[in-house]
């Protein structure tokens, strides 16, 4: 799973100072110039100053001497082994990075399953061709049934070789969602002959977001948890949940 949830630093710690490029200290211009992003300053304790930011798309921290002279990366550890680092990078860093995710789930090529004004959105990697995708399904229906959790199916095809061929087929049939809720209680999918090619490269798109998140099974479960402690960060699983985490990903059983 991605983003486990973690303990928030003090408020005085997440003061949100993001400075300009001209004001960053010389050991962070030449980071900058190395090709490290900036994402944003924040306090930190005994005179240093710490600095949020990424490097291909791996978050880091680097705090600057009082000075201004001397940086070091890497993470800032309290007197109770608590990382101090963990907050800010998740303000700062990971949230934002998580909502242009997000958005990039609502714009690739998925099935809607349940209310669209349901209080829950989980988004789920779907080869026509996984049994436990069905699984998967069967098992929420109560959340889906009680209008508390849309699944968006985003169609991959990659178990077999009549998978891609499938998953287009259900996401150009007249009424998708019907086609895959009678394919998920046992009937075949009536494979078109022609594919439409939008829907063929749409299927391409949605293969290269699930490696994005680096899942390699299905279903691939994206979802935003309820807990306090999460910041609105997005997790992962993958395969059949267990009852446990079902929960977690749909919420209070209905």
């Amino acid at each position: 799973m991605r983003a486990l949830p973690r303990r928030l630093l003090p408020a005085a710690l997440l003061l949100p100072l993001v400075a300009s490029a001209d004001e960053l200290p010389a050991p962070l211009q030449a980071l900058e110039a190395e090709g490290l992003t900036i994402h944003g300053r924040f306090e930190a304790p005994d005179g240093l100053t710490g600095y949020a930011a990424s490097a291909g798309g791996q978050p880091m921290t680097v705090f600057v001497t009082e000075g201004g002279e001397h940086a070091v990366i890497g993470n800032l550890v309290d007197a109770e082994g608590e990382n101090l680092s963990r907050a800010p990078l998740d303000r700062l860093v990971r949230a934002p990075q998580d909502a242009e995710t997000w958005g990039e789930l609502e714009r690739s090529a998925w099935i809607a399953d349940g209310r669209d004004d349901a209080e829950r959105i989980v988004y789920v990697f779907t080869d026509p061709n996984c049994p436990y995708c069905r699984q998967f399904w069967q098992a929420a229906r109560p959340w889906v049934e009680a209008g508390r959790v849309q699944l968006r199916h985003v169609m991959v095809g990659i178990l077999a070789a009549d998978s891609p061929r499938k998953a287009v087929s259900l996401l150009a049939a007249d009424d998708p969602a019907a086609a895959l809720a009678d394919h998920q209680r046992g009937d075949t999918v009536a494979i078109r002959d022609a594919l439409p090619r939008p829907l063929e490269l749409a299927l391409q798109e949605n293969h290269n977001l699930m490696d994005g998140f680096g899942l390699v099974a299905t279903p691939g479960i994206v979802y935003r948890p309820n807990d306090s402690q999460s910041s609105g960060l997005l997790k992962t699983a993958q395969g059949m949940p267990s009852d446990e985490a079902l929960t977690e990903i749909l919420g209070p059983r209905p």
